[in-house]
């Protein structure tokens, strides 16, 4: 059973950064694209930011974050970060970890399969 757990959030000051980790564990393929998802309250959980391996690491972001957050991934920890650089409030949100269990940059959350719990990051003004 595949298992994602996310960690780093908190708290923090307009401008400032965070680094979220996400630990993969479990069986899975080290090719499947990751993803990283964000609910703030009364939105729908929105795309941020996503890896595609099977080939060479290629990231794609939301408009929203390009330029100050970054993905990266560590095989050997089966650990996905998200780098997150000058924060702004509407950066307020749960952040999701996601896996698809496919090769190919999706950017719905339908289509990835497996999800962490989610950890809280909130910005402050």
């Amino acid at each position: 059973q595949v298992q994602l757990v996310e960690s780093g959030g908190g708290l923090v000051q307009a401008g400032g950064s965070l680094k979220l980790s996400c630990v993969v564990s479990g069986r899975t393929f080290s090719q499947y694209v990751r993803g990283w998802f964000r609910q703030a309250p009364g939105k729908e959980r929105e795309f941020v930011a996503g890896i595609e391996t099977w080939n060479t690491d290629t990231t794609y972001y939301a408009d929203s974050v390009k330029g100050r957050f970054t993905i990266s991934r560590d095989n050997a920890k089966n650990t996905v970060y998200l780098q997150m650089s000058s924060l702004k409030p509407e950066d307020t949100a749960i952040y999701y970890c996601a896996l698809r269990r496919a090769y190919d940059m999706r950017f719905g959350s339908n289509d990835y399969h497996t999800w962490g719990q989610g950890t809280q990051v909130t910005v402050s003004s």
